[in-house]
């Protein structure tokens, strides 16, 4: 399997290839685990807050738990991104904007392996919403 560095120092002409594509199915795999994992603790965890709470530290388990509940919201909304981005590499679709089609590439990809879009692309859609924001009333 390759390595990060390895990935990053090879030729654009290996763009997606097998080993590519498996290296993210991996990534993406484990940080599914990952976060499974993670909501489970996180819920064990708020459980046993709950429970063990008296009155004297009452504000401190609720700031706990509403901690954890945003926590536990962002991983719930990860999840469907990470199986999705599972789903473009079993289509050969991962690695390419949905926009333009152009490759989204290595760097980007391992900085945010949900990504659907090139950085230039995000970057004209984000001006177009800033954009709206301000015409808006």
């Amino acid at each position: 399997m390759l390595t990060e560095q390895q990935l990053l120092d090879a030729p654009e002409d290996n763009y997606m290839d097998d080993d590519q594509l498996e290296f993210f199915k991996n990534l993406l795999e484990s940080q599914i685990a990952e976060i499974e994992g993670n909501v489970v603790s996180a819920q064990t965890s708020l459980k046993e807050q709950q429970h063990a709470a008296d009155e004297l530290d009452k504000a401190a388990v609720a700031e706990g738990i509403r901690t954890r509940i945003r926590f536990l919201d962002r991983q719930t909304k990860l999840l469907p991104k990470l199986r999705e981005a599972l789903r473009r590499i079993e289509e050969n679709e991962f690695g390419y904007c949905e926009a333009t089609g152009e490759p989204i590439g290595i760097r980007r990809l391992l900085a945010r392996p949900t990504a659907t879009l090139c950085a230039e692309e995000k970057t004209r859609q984000e001006e177009r919403e800033k954009t709206f924001r301000k015409s808006a009333p």
